[in-house]
């Protein structure tokens, strides 16, 4: 692999000769490290990579709301919970309200 090297940001830095030769090897590094790529063409910054989640992050940033909802459920361990589970309380609860 040609010159990959790391800037403050945690980023990767790889000419885009070498991202086109590595592409697979530097998609499962973005992806298993959780760093952003940035690709370069004659030393101008010209590209990022990232994985899908950041990506979603800094597309449509997670409301307050959602945070502190999403805390609670890891505290009470309800962030475990399938969907099959969610559905069969759901039942459960349907099937009650009706015999009252």
């Amino acid at each position: 692999m040609a010159t990959v090297s790391p800037r403050r940001n945690d980023s990767i830095v790889v000419s885009a000769l070498s991202a086109r030769s590595n592409f697979g090897k530097l998609l499962r590094r973005v992806d298993v490290e959780q760093r952003s790529l940035v690709i370069e063409k004659r030393g101008t910054p010209t590209a990022v990579l990232m994985n899908l989640r950041d990506y979603v992050k800094l597309a449509a940033p997670e409301p307050e709301v959602l945070k502190i909802i999403g805390q609670e459920a890891k505290q009470q361990g309800t962030n475990l919970i399938t969907s099959r589970q969610i559905d069969q309380v759901i039942k459960s609860s349907r099937a009650q309200r009706r015999k009252s």
